[in-house]
């Protein structure tokens, strides 16, 4: 099932992915989170869900990340929602979709209904962290950080269990991307997946989310002891039932 390929960006440039090909079926699009890739459970369970529905896939790893070329320190929120642009554009064409969003993921995805209005038909995010870059680092960030980021232009920085080169490119086109005080006008169905004991992302970040959909059918799930990776078995089994029922009132 796990089968990866190659798209080619440019002569030097090519980006990993998974999918399931169908010519005229709804896909399921999934977004994974910063430095995150393709090879874990997420990508590999909605795959495999995707496959017994008989709809068709795609899960690419952004510029840097995982086995696609470039340097994770030369990427930002503005080049992987490029990246994601010509995938679909390349891959799923013309097909309806359902974007997945896990963490960065759900940032990217808000990007894409910039390009793909008519297309997306629902949106399921996982601990969702838009515009965390400013809210959940910079500006909590210790002036000694933010000098040593300016200076060098680089930092690595510690955030809950997890550890992240930070650069200072990166920090400033997060600004240029601030998603969560527009108006998404769109009659989908858009559920937000939360852990209660996400330490990483706040739940606030995911009723943000929800607040942009005026017109959506809305949805909070708050999952009881989850942490911000919802990657258990039992925490996927709720995460793929709330997929189902986009599916459903999609198909």
């Amino acid at each position: 099932m796990k089968k990866f390929k190659y798209l080619k960006l440019s002569k030097t440039k090519k980006l990993r992915y998974i999918d399931n090909y169908y010519k005229k079926n709804l896909y399921i699009i999934f977004l994974p989170g910063f430095m995150s890739n393709v090879e874990g459970k997420k990508p590999q369970s909605f795959q495999k869900f995707a496959i017994q529905k008989k709809l068709g896939f795609l899960a690419v790893e952004y510029s840097g990340h995982g086995k696609s070329s470039g340097k994770f320190t030369n990427g930002n929120i503005s080049s992987w929602t490029k990246d994601i642009k010509f995938s679909i554009k390349k891959i799923v064409k013309k097909n309806d979709f359902i974007l997945v969003g896990s963490s960065m993921g759900s940032w990217i995805a808000l990007n894409q209904f910039k390009y793909f209005k008519k297309q997306i038909k629902g949106f399921l995010g996982i601990g969702s962290a838009p515009e965390f870059l400013t809210r959940l680092m910079w500006n909590k960030f210790p002036k000694k950080i933010k000098d040593e980021i300016k200076l060098k232009g680089i930092s690595k920085i510690k955030n809950g269990q997890y550890e992240y080169p930070v650069t200072y490119q990166l920090i400033k086109d997060g600004r240029r991307n601030k998603v969560l005080s527009k108006k998404i006008k769109l009659k989908i169905k858009v559920t937000m997946v939360h852990g209660s004991k996400d330490e990483v992302v706040p739940v606030f970040l995911s009723k943000k989310i929800i607040s942009m959909f005026v017109l959506a059918k809305k949805k909070l799930v708050i999952i009881k002891n989850g942490d911000h990776s919802l990657s258990n078995s039992k925490q996927l089994k709720k995460i793929i039932k709330e997929l189902n029922k986009i599916i459903v009132d999609v198909i």
